[in-house]
């Protein structure tokens, strides 16, 4: 495993970190979890390396933090870095534009839910709390300036961090210039390549975090899908790959196929065209078995791709607006 600089945070962490929603379950949730797998997975990990684990409440409903507070005690001598996030009070996700921060983040909800993910890890600190949403008209509010400031002044959070809306990844340029945030987690892959354009330059500038969510595009950049893929009505994927989207996105990867190169696999190439810009910090592909944590992991410190393929793959770049499924 190769480590690298989380930003002005310093910390070294694994450049391919753990993305914990999968392995949660529950409402809002992927389908097919089990927690002796799932903990099964991230012993694995932590095995292989990994330092760094994104999970966040609404994950399970605290579930996924509860697993890696379990991790974390069963690993007490390894410093595992704990990335969680704040849910919007309206519970809408995305946020939209003419959300109010006193409805998705009001002091209390932050201090709240603060508490509640410390619970839950069974922690008396958190490394690096998240914005589980993010509007950036409210970059200057004092509202959640104020009570950020006192729970990095009494030591309960040692970063903070946004985690920016699907396809909107210059509504967090202001919030940078606050000197508040330490890190932005982006979708970033072969498809979604628009954080180049703005937000890296800016994070590099300020010595701020970028992690790289989303690496497999929920699933297209793996190869596997299809377009007569269901999932159960109750999995979160049923409601993302809409007709209009499915098609679109196995269009899209079916391209892709095409110059994957002989003895690679199409998820090893999306996460090597990731971790090939130097402003991504860590990439958090969700895991849910000893075989993807096996299989991923295994990519760090592999060569870059060539300039000939790196070139290639920047022609397979797909922008995208928000819509009513893209969530």
């Amino acid at each position: 495993m190769e480590y690298r600089r989380f930003g002005r945070l310093g910390w070294q962490v694994s450049e391919v970190g753990y993305g914990m929603w999968g392995i949660a379950g529950g409402e809002g949730g992927w389908t097919g979890a089990d927690d002796a797998t799932g903990q099964e997975a991230l012993d694995k990990s932590v095995e292989l390396g990994c330092t760094f684990f994104d999970t966040a409440w609404i994950y399970g409903r605290g579930h996924s933090e509860e697993l890696l507070g379990d991790l974390l005690r069963r690993h007490e001598e390894k410093r595992l870095y704990v990335a969680t996030k704040i849910p919007p009070k309206d519970r809408n996700f995305p946020s939209r534009r003419d959300s109010r921060l006193q409805d998705v983040f009001p002091e209390d909800h932050i201090l709240e839910y603060t508490k509640n993910s410390l619970e839950g890890l069974g922690t008396d600190s958190i490394d690096l709390l998240q914005f589980h949403v993010w509007e950036d008209a409210w970059a200057d509010d004092a509202a959640w300036q104020e009570p950020i400031r006192r729970l990095r002044d009494e030591g309960v959070v040692k970063g903070v961090g946004i985690s920016v809306n699907r396809w909107e990844p210059t509504n967090v340029l202001k919030a940078l210039d606050t000197g508040l945030i330490d890190s932005v987690q982006v979708i970033y892959n072969i498809f979604d390549q628009a954080p180049e354009d703005e937000l890296f330059t800016a994070c590099q500038e300020r010595d701020i975090a970028v992690i790289a969510r989303v690496p497999f595009d929920e699933g297209s950049l793996t190869g596997t899908l299809t377009r007569g893929t269901t999932w159960p009505q109750d999995d979160w994927r049923a409601s993302y790959f809409v007709p209009e989207n499915l098609e679109a996105s196995v269009e899209h990867a079916d391209r892709l196929k095409t110059v994957v190169p002989d003895g690679m696999t199409m998820p090893e190439l999306a996460l090597r065209f990731i971790l090939q810009h130097p402003a991504v910090s860590t990439v958090i592909p969700g895991m849910r078995s000893v075989r993807h944590v096996a299989s991923n992991l295994g990519v760090s410190g592999r060569e870059p791709l060539s300039p000939e393929l790196y070139a290639e793959l920047r022609r397979h770049r797909w922008d995208r607006t928000p819509t009513a499924w893209s969530q």
